[in-house]
């Protein structure tokens, strides 16, 4: 089953760009962040937790065991991406990797598993640990497990 309801791009042209190559290929191109091929990457497609609208989001591929990770770091803002509160409000969302999207339930690790998570993340996309330090908030970590 999937997520319902109108789906709204993003106002910023590159993800609305990386998003619609990325499924209409079912995920064979556009499938890393910046060009760089260890850095890969998934679809999220989330509920508004204001509009309701469907919002797609390509976010770093953190994957263990069928879990993933989605970390909300909006590069060390003050802030957390818009997404998070979608996440929050509407834990059940979609993720793409691959060709086919399937549901999930998002929610935030605490603690030693969040450490856990965190690790993995940096290992994945070291940018993370930059990011932490730029920001007085503690980064969120969403576990994302198929429902």
């Amino acid at each position: 089953m999937a997520l319902e309801g109108e789906y709204e791009p993003s106002p910023a042209q590159w993800v609305r760009d990386q998003v619609a190559q990325y499924e209409a290929s079912g995920g064979k191109e556009a499938n890393v962040l910046q060009g760089k091929p260890e850095w890969p990457i998934v679809v999220i497609t989330s509920k508004g937790a204001k509009s309701g609208k469907l919002r797609k989001n390509p976010v770093m591929r953190v994957e263990k065991d069928g879990v993933y990770a989605a970390v909300a770091s909006k590069g060390g803002t003050p802030e957390h991406p818009t997404w998070y509160y979608n996440f929050v409000e509407h834990p059940e969302v979609e993720l793409q990797d691959g060709p086919e999207p399937h549901l999930y339930r998002a929610r935030i690790a605490e603690g030693a598993e969040r450490a856990e998570w965190w690790e993995r993340a940096v290992a994945q996309y070291s940018p993370y640990a930059e990011y932490q330090e730029k920001t007085d908030r503690e980064i969120p970590v969403f576990l994302l497990e198929r429902v």
